[in-house]
C-alpha cells in the first residue's frame, strides 16, 4: 500500500499521460494505475496548472477505511492507448495521480495484472 497525502491506493504499474483543462492548458502526469481505484485523481498542482475547477463535491473512503471529501471535475485523459474526457478528483498537493476504474473503462481498455499492461477491453452490446 502506498499512501501519498491522504489518499491511500494500491498499485502495480504506472503510465506516462496528459492532461488536458478547459482552455487547452495540458500537463504531463504519471499516473499509478489503481483498479481499486474508481475515478482517477489530479494532484493540486496538476489541476491547478490545467485550469480545472470543481463542479461538485464527493466522499470517497480509502483503503484504510478513512472518509474523505474531494472535489471532482473534468479532464480531457491522452494516454498512448487513447484519449478521451473523464471525471477525476481534485487532489491535494502530494496525492499520488491514479488511473482509476471509470476512466480505463471510458477508454476502453482493461488492466491486465499478469503482464502490467492496459489492454483493449471486450465490449458487448446489449
Amino acid at each position: 500500500m502506498i499512501v501519498k497525502g491522504r489518499i491511500a491506493v494500491i498499485g502495480i504499474t504506472h503510465i506516462q499521460g496528459q492532461v488536458k483543462g478547459p482552455k487547452g492548458r495540458q500537463a504531463g502526469v504519471r499516473f499509478l494505475v489503481d483498479s481499486g481505484a474508481t475515478y482517477s485523481v489530479l494532484p493540486g498542482n496538476v489541476w491547478e496548472r490545467i485550469g480545472l475547477k470543481a463542479k461538485r463535491k464527493m466522499g470517497f473512503t480509502l483503503a484504510e477505511g478513512t472518509t474523505i471529501e474531494r472535489p471532482v471535475s473534468e479532464a480531457y485523459v491522452v494516454l498512448p492507448q487513447g484519449e478521451a474526457h473523464t471525471p477525476v478528483v481534485l487532489g491535494e498537493d502530494g496525492d499520488q495521480a491514479l488511473l482509476g476504474v471509470v476512466t480505463l473503462e471510458i477508454l476502453g481498455l482493461v488492466f491486465n495484472p499478469f503482464d502490467r499492461t492496459l489492454k483493449p477491453m471486450r465490449v458487448l452490446m446489449c
